[in-house]
């Protein structure tokens, strides 16, 4: 097939989840569902850290931001899919549908750079507790969130760009709900080698990375730990890091689902569906992790809601 240069007025079709018109509702009750849920519960988790004074810590600081990003992760993907729901309608414009995958990227790179830092606070704040505020000080939290928007903004237009250099043929049909970056250039007719290489290098210095870090702070917070005399004392420390250790995993593991998925099986409707695990189950589970066992953001939002 010869591949024709059409980027600038093609359109692509996103199949969605399911194309059978039976489910269409039932997914757009759902995913409105976890949307509203999404939204709300992090919203919350900002507004309970930014009103209460006992909450203006580093470790709070971050949970904000990964609140904030996860609010922005969903809203990129979600609405577009319920609207093409509601209406009976695939389409998504080229220029929309790079635009989705260019903060989809950014927002997700952003999120595994911040479950790092948050990693790093807890490591200093139990290895290190006499120099904890010494070290994460308000300047360091502030630059450690703006290099990892830097990181994020830089990977992204770049992964972006490239996609914006391919050439597409005759094959728009995205078996997804939203434009997933892997998806879109496999529908290129270009050769794809060049942006593989440069999705391999980002996945193994970041996301393999960042996981390194979070695994050597939690080893040595892990060692710590065991070091702590009395069991109270071990109780307090494993609590305060029990929360971010959740979504850590919950992230990475619904993360490496997928992509051992896409590896395994062809089934692009499989790859879509596991997909939903980590780019719109998991912030929303986020706010319900960090508020069941922290005793801190339960006392901040009863004084919300009581205000509200």
């Amino acid at each position: 097939m010869e591949a024709k240069n059409e980027t600038q007025i093609i359109e692509f079709l996103l199949l969605g989840i399911s194309e059978n018109p039976r489910f269409q509702p039932v997914l757009f009750g759902l995913f409105l569902s976890m949307y509203l849920v999404t939204v709300l519960g992090n919203l919350f988790i900002i507004l309970a850290t930014i009103t209460d004074s006992h909450l203006h810590t580093p470790m709070y600081f971050f949970l904000s931001n990964l609140s904030s990003v996860d609010i922005c992760v969903t809203s990129t993907i979600i609405p577009k899919m319920l609207v093409n729901t509601q209406t009976q309608s695939k389409i998504i414009t080229y220029k929309a549908c790079i635009t989705q995958m260019y903060f989809f990227i950014l927002l997700i790179q952003l999120d595994i750079l911040l479950l790092t830092v948050m990693a790093y606070d807890r490591f200093v704040a139990i290895c290190h507790p006499l120099h904890y505020t010494v070290i994460m000080n308000p300047r360091l939290c502030v630059l450690l969130v703006l290099v990892s928007w830097i990181m994020s903004v830089l990977i992204s237009t770049l992964h972006s760009s490239m996609v914006s250099w391919l050439s597409f043929c005759d094959d728009l049909e995205i078996p997804h709900f939203f434009c997933e970056f892997n998806q879109v250039i496999h529908r290129a007719c270009s050769d794809t080698f060049l942006n593989d290489v440069v999705t391999y290098i980002v996945l193994l210095f970041l996301a393999g990375g960042s996981f390194a870090g979070i695994l050597f702070s939690y080893s040595k917070i892990v060692s710590s730990i065991l070091s702590i005399s009395s069991s109270q004392g071990k109780w307090r420390a494993f609590s305060t890091c029990a929360s971010h250790l959740t979504v850590v995993s919950l992230f990475y593991c619904t993360g490496l689902g997928v992509y051992l998925s896409s590896a395994v099986s062809q089934n692009s409707h499989l790859s879509a569906t596991t997909s939903v695990m980590y780019s719109v189950v998991t912030p929303m589970l986020n706010p319900f992790i960090y508020s069941l066992r922290n005793k801190d953001i339960k006392r901040a939002l009863k004084k919300l809601f009581e205000k509200l």
